[in-house]
């Protein structure tokens, strides 16, 4: 039956979308049910009636501190690829009063119990240039001195001058993401390449002369707390389209309730749980490679499509990697349920925390393209019920734009099919009025 259930789970899925209307401010996300199998699912409905924290950002950061706990032995094979169970999240809240803090603590608490030395010592913060995040996991540094013997001519030894970092995992929590994010646009600043590296291989370097420190292996997290203000404010279009935005869930959290009084955590009996993860950790840390059974491998083909399709703008920039992200996140509930197989369940709750993901970047991001410009174009066009001229667009700048650019900018909108435009004639050569497709009058314009 359980099979049966998945499969008609993933149908009225599928029904779900196809019915859909796309409206002009996207709701806010919600959680599927299945995304709370398992052990992380019944953790969350332990603590969630004494907490504020948003249940989703319990969990999701529980699923990121089981994935790195667990190290760099454990995963999931794509082609040549080896997908590592490391991810990365950015908590993104409306205002500062989101608890994003909050939900870090209560699964650290769990997780202190199971590891007591990762906690304490492989949970870091401080993401301020790429150097740096190479010297916390970096490998023994040698160097080549000088021996000078009396009497003898010169010779060279090799000699360790730094003994490295032996444990590479680690956890880098950001509770202020926006000032990672001003670090990023700094020139010559390494740190969004050497991300991307952390989560595509684990081998870290830099081409810098004076930072002789590199890292292999390396099993590297990350969580990152930011306002939505903050995000659309510092993420630069650089950033969001060179595959350093995609490599990050996107997760909107808010407030999940008012507890005067705070929690009442302290009288929970967590021990069953505790005992359970400490199970899976060590079953985890003896797994390597993971792989789908016959009913995950007809889920995937069935939703495959969908997935990999691109999206526009800068939503699809921002979620380029859904297959890779929904399959990291399915072997790491496998693993939780102690299996060396990703199974139906595993994949259906992957994929219902990435569909909140993408909704999440869907209502962060909207209908963006991550072009300053064509941006700027747009939300101008949505204020202007009678449209805008293309004199009228190029004024938006203070005729600091040339003309090529506002082209540019105002064909990409048509590309997307987000603009329309009609001529109207004025005695000589006819003037272009745009407006947004929902604005559109209903005599005939052009690129509808």
């Amino acid at each position: 039956m359980a099979r049966l259930s998945n499969l008609e789970a993933l149908a009225a899925r599928e029904t779900t979308e196809a019915d859909e209307v796309p409206v002009a401010q996207p709701e806010w996300p919600k959680l599927a049910p299945d995304a709370r199998h398992g052990l992380a699912g019944r953790f969350v409905a332990a603590i969630e009636p004494h907490t504020e924290a948003d249940p989703v950002a319990v969990q999701l950061q529980f699923l990121i501190f089981f994935g790195n706990v667990i190290g760099r032995r454990a995963h999931f094979a794509v082609e040549a690829d080896r997908h590592h169970l490391n991810l990365f999240t950015v908590l993104v809240g409306e205002n500062s009063k989101g608890r994003k803090g909050v939900s870090l603590g209560q699964s650290k608490r769990l997780f202190h119990a199971i590891d007591a030395e990762w906690a304490d010592q492989r949970i870091e913060s401080g993401l301020s240039s790429g150097e740096g995040l190479i010297w916390a996991v970096r490998d023994p540094i040698e160097k080549r001195e000088r021996v000078n013997k009396r009497g003898g001519p010169p010779r060279y030894e090799t000699v360790v001058a730094d003994p490295g970092v032996e444990d590479k995992r680690l956890v880098v929590f950001e509770s202020e993401f926006a000032s990672t994010l001003r670090v990023l646009a700094r020139d010559g600043n390494t740190l969004s390449a050497v991300i991307r590296n952390a989560w595509d291989s684990g081998t870290l370097s830099t081409l810098t002369k004076n930072s002789p420190a590199r890292a292999t292996g390396a099993h590297i997290s990350i969580i990152g707390h930011v306002t939505r203000p903050e995000l659309l404010r510092y993420l630069s279009s650089t950033e969001a389209g060179n595959g350093f935005g995609n490599r990050f869930l996107w997760c909107c959290v808010r407030r999940s309730k008012f507890l005067p009084e705070g929690g009442q955590t302290h009288t929970l009996d967590l021990g069953p749980l505790m005992r359970e993860l400490g199970e899976a950790v060590r079953f985890a840390r003896g797994m390597e490679k993971l792989s789908r059974d016959d009913e995950a491998r007809q889920i995937w083909a069935s939703i495959y499509p969908d997935l990999s399709a691109g999206r526009p703008g800068l939503l699809g920039s921002m979620t380029a990697r859904a297959e890779a992200q929904t399959m990291r996140l399915a072997s790491i509930y496998a693993l939780l349920d102690q299996s060396d197989r990703v199974r139906g369940e595993h994949l259906m709750a992957a994929l219902a925390l990435w569909d909140y993901c993408e909704a999440s970047a869907r209502y962060i991001f909207g209908q963006a393209l991550g072009d300053p410009v064509a941006d700027e174009i747009l939300r101008a066009l949505k204020a202007a019920p009678r449209g805008m001229t293309r004199t009228e667009v190029r004024d938006l700048f203070g005729r600091n734009k040339k003309a090529d650019e506002v082209g540019r900018a105002l064909g990409l909108l048509l590309e997307q099919n987000l603009v329309v435009f009609r001529k109207e004639p004025t005695g000589g050569r006819p003037t272009e009025r745009w407006f947004t497709k929902d604005l559109a009058p209903d005599e005939e314009v052009c690129g509808a």
